[in-house]
């Protein structure tokens, strides 16, 4: 876990306390006491997560919300204040979550936890944008489409799903039992030959212009790459 968590608060006996548990808990942990300072530790510590009291010195959480309003930052607003008027601010203004104080320390690590895969989950979904281009082919996950120089290679579903795995993935070696589990599900019965004959039908249709872009690991089982090489290099 190497999450970096900002502290904005200006009680030391809360940022002690915060600071601990988050430590404890493996995470990075930067801390400030006013506005100004949270947005100076924002550019120098990048955090992942900030963790913002809505009364602050010098600038308010509201204010701190707008201006971090396009960075990718997860934001967890602390409050003393009970109106629901001012939770709806806060998360109107860009705060992804809401605890008033006193908060209970085992309810507020949940929290982060929870907000951390949320933010990972987004960052996943941004990085996969469905679209793998290898000189002329082109892989579109949407529209589920395999084209080279724009003519249309026919595959079945089955070939697509294998396919798109491997060369989204370059690099990772994935048994013929891993492939059978991800692409035809654990009670598929049809053996890992079945994997090796729908290889073999992929590498068929990619032509020999690409077929190399799915290579055999010997004794394991197929990895796919994200270059093709000239012969000899």
């Amino acid at each position: 876990m190497n999450e970096k968590i900002l502290l904005v608060d200006d009680e030391k006996s809360i940022l002690d306390v915060l600071t601990y548990a988050l430590k404890r808990e493996g995470y990075l942990v930067e801390r400030a006491y006013d506005g100004e300072e949270a947005l100076h530790k924002v550019d120098i510590f990048n955090p992942h997560i900030v963790i913002l009291d809505l009364m602050l010195p010098v600038m308010n959480g509201y204010d701190i919300c707008k201006k971090l309003e396009n960075k990718n930052i997860g934001i967890i607003m602390l409050t003393a204040k009970e109106d629901i008027v001012d939770k709806i601010l806060g998360l109107e203004f860009g705060a992804d979550d809401y605890m008033t104080k006193p908060f209970d320390i085992r309810e507020l690590l949940a929290r982060i936890k929870s907000l951390v895969r949320r933010l990972n989950k987004t960052i996943d979904e941004k990085k996969d944008i469905g679209v793998i281009t290898i000189n002329d082919l082109n892989i579109n996950k949407k529209k589920r489409t395999v084209s080279i120089k724009n003519v249309l290679v026919e595959l079945t579903p089955m070939e697509f799903d294998l396919l798109y795995l491997l060369l989204s993935n370059p690099g990772i070696v994935y048994s013929r039992e891993q492939l059978l589990n991800i692409i035809w599900n654990m009670d598929y019965v049809g053996g890992t030959r079945t994997v090796d004959t729908h290889i073999q039908r992929v590498r068929k249709k990619l032509g020999d212009s690409y077929q190399d872009l799915i290579q055999t690991v010997y004794g394991i089982g197929y990895k796919g790459v994200d270059e093709l090489f000239e012969d000899g290099n």
